[in-house]
């Protein structure tokens, strides 16, 4: 095999070679049925068992608290942004958001098509650079539920802390950095995430939420958008998307064998350490994008001094095996996403690639 490329996509992003290399052994005959995972029926032992053992998995890491339920969905988090007030949001109540970023904003949009919604706390005077201070989060009157997003993949945000809501359900959007960290479930009546950039392949939406919550929606919904459905079906109300559930539990599998959310945490910090030296520690060549108590262990954004250098640097980048450094349309600049499975060595060469680039060009 040629060398791996140092992958810093933001999504779909790197997965464990570990897991890659486990999934090609048993791509063609998995667990001695003649058959791949993905040529297998969903209602037959084998996958089921994969199925349940994934769930288990997951809420094992989370410390399985007491009256949760985990989902595996498909059409993104995207989706979610719809699904979410169509089933909680009642007559008379209002859907609260705090506004973080493009993604915070792509779910309040989708909200204010379905009823009533109310801007809780933003951070777009600052253009997305920081965070809204937990203690300015102000809600409605009568709120169906607080939604927040833990991590903008785009502008490099990341909560260090979530807001305590008493009663009103906590709903949060955690795409881009589940499991990278412990934090408590029971805090969050409900947390979703695409696969694609900390759980494994894109194509699978995992929900973990409060089952009180998700066994009773409303009738009119169809039937696919319904909570009810999935919850009462297990997951297998139709086809789900196997091999990217197999692939899920094979990664879950990985953060165990590192010591759990514990462990990947103190790794990410690490990644995270050196990246943010290297850009503070560069005498204004690097200037990193976020408010410095607001940066993300996920998504590394940072800028050069014109644009004419930033294409300059992701031209040499690419030259040297480096991939998905450039950042977003939507803001320009650079940005590295270092999620769980980028690995340590992958963030040192990139530090040692920036130092060259710096003595180069600066």
């Amino acid at each position: 095999m040629n060398k791996r490329a140092y992958n810093f996509n933001a999504g779909p992003a790197a997965l464990p070679l570990e897991v890659l290399e486990r999934a090609q052994a048993e791509f063609v005959d998995f667990r001695e049925s003649g058959m791949s995972i993905m040529e297998m029926s969903h209602r037959g032992a084998i996958y089921e068992s994969v199925h349940k053992e994934a769930q288990e998995r997951l809420l094992a890491l989370l410390g399985n608290p007491d009256g949760y339920k985990v989902l595996f969905l498909q059409g993104g988090a995207s989706t979610q942004f719809a699904m979410i007030p169509m089933n909680f949001l009642g007559q008379g109540q209002q859907a609260n958001y705090v506004m973080t970023g493009s993604w915070a904003d792509k779910a309040y949009k989708e909200a204010k098509l379905i009823g009533e919604t109310h801007i809780a706390a933003s951070s777009e005077a600052d253009n997305y650079m920081s965070l809204p201070k937990l203690t300015d989060i102000s809600l409605s009157d009568n709120p169906a539920y607080l939604h927040i997003t833990s991590n903008e993949t785009i502008g490099g945000t990341q909560f260090k802390q979530f807001p305590d809501t008493g009663s009103v359900p906590l709903i949060c959007d955690m795409s881009s950095d589940i499991l990278s960290r412990p934090f408590d479930m029971k805090q969050f009546a409900m947390v979703y995430a695409g696969a694609q950039k900390n759980l494994g392949p894109s194509g699978v939406t995992v929900v973990i939420a409060k089952e009180d919550m998700i066994t009773s929606s409303p009738k009119h919904l169809p039937t696919m958008l319904r909570y009810s459905t999935h919850t009462s079906n297990d997951s297998l109300y139709n086809t789900p998307p196997s091999f990217g559930v197999y692939m899920i539990n094979e990664v879950l599998k990985w953060i165990e064998e590192r010591g759990g959310l514990e462990g990947i945490r103190d790794l990410n910090r690490e990644k995270a350490a050196l990246l943010y030296d290297m850009i503070d520690g560069s005498e204004g060549f690097y200037r990193g994008c976020v408010d410095a108590g607001n940066r993300s262990d996920m998504n590394v954004t940072f800028r050069l001094e014109s644009e004419e250098l930033e294409k300059a640097f992701i031209k040499a980048s690419e030259q040297e095996g480096f991939v998905g450094l450039k950042g977003h349309r939507s803001v320009g600049g650079l940005r590295a996403s270092i999620y769980n499975a980028v690995p340590l060595e992958s963030c040192k060469a990139l530090v040692d690639f920036m130092g060259h680039f710096k003595r180069t060009h600066g």
